[in-house]
């Protein structure tokens, strides 16, 4: 068990430099609202349609493009609402008509390991006529509770054309999930206090450093010149002198 947890957190650690198919770059994507039925857009509140995890194929003639307005970064706060915009291009011969969006959250190594179903979106009366394209919000947010890391988000929009069902993804790629803004978090914490006990270390071997050269210059031996000695000595010779005077002078 111990292995397989090694093995998964290694994965991780590993997986932003995993590639995996993204859609079209921001600068890419050009999309505009269509001047038709663009005023009944509306999302449903309740009865939203469970789709499980029915699929169908894309469409011939419908592409899709995504753009994370103001993330280029692809970074997603966890517990946040996040949201990215869908461009759908309609060259088919029919009127396309939106039904909703989803998306899921899954480990960027294998997609069969689901992390997170994120929201449905559906919409009513959301229609894409032939040779025009439109553009969709998608808001969505991740657990509160996932922990920070890579991950893959995958992002399809399910239509109707005719009277038939189809779904095209508009988003196969990564994001990055952080931790939620806040006035201190986790990390900020763990730095703080990091800085703090280095400070109290770096005090404390100042200190020790300062004592020792204070103990040092304590124990240095004072040099003291005598002069008892050289006093005594000249007090003999000059009184030897004194006396080989006064011998002489008698």
């Amino acid at each position: 068990m111990a292995i397989r947890v090694f093995f998964l957190a290694l994965l991780l650690l590993a997986s932003p430099f995993l590639q995996v198919v993204r859609c079209q770059s921001d600068s890419e994507v050009e999309v505009a609202d269509v001047g038709e039925g663009g005023d009944d857009l509306g999302i449903v509140g309740d009865d939203v349609q469970d789709y499980g995890d029915s699929t169908f194929s894309p469409a011939p003639g419908v592409d899709t493009v995504c753009v994370f307005p103001k993330n280029s970064a692809r970074l997603v706060p966890a517990g946040e609402q996040s949201e990215l915009l869908v461009g759908v291009k309609n060259d088919g011969e029919s009127t396309l008509n939106v039904i909703a969006l989803r998306a899921s959250l899954h480990l960027p190594f294998d997609h069969h390991l689901l992390v997170q179903n994120l929201t449905t979106e559906q919409f009513y009366n959301a229609s894409v006529p032939f040779s025009a394209q439109a553009t969709f919000p998608y808001l969505f947010s991740v657990s509160k509770y996932l922990q920070p890391g890579t991950f893959d988000l995958v992002g399809t929009i399910i239509y109707e054309i005719d009277q038939h069902h189809y779904q095209s993804t508009f988003y196969n790629g990564t994001i990055e999930v952080v931790e939620a803004s806040g006035l201190i978090s986790i990390e900020s914490v763990f730095l703080i206090t990091l800085g703090l006990a280095l400070l109290v270390l770096f005090g404390l071997w100042a200190y020790g450093q300062l004592q020792n050269l204070t103990k040092k210059t304590k124990r240095a031996p004072k040099v003291e010149v005598g002069t008892g000695t050289t006093d005594a000595n000249m007090d003999e010779w000059l009184q030897r002198a004194g006396g080989t005077n006064d011998e002489s002078v008698t």
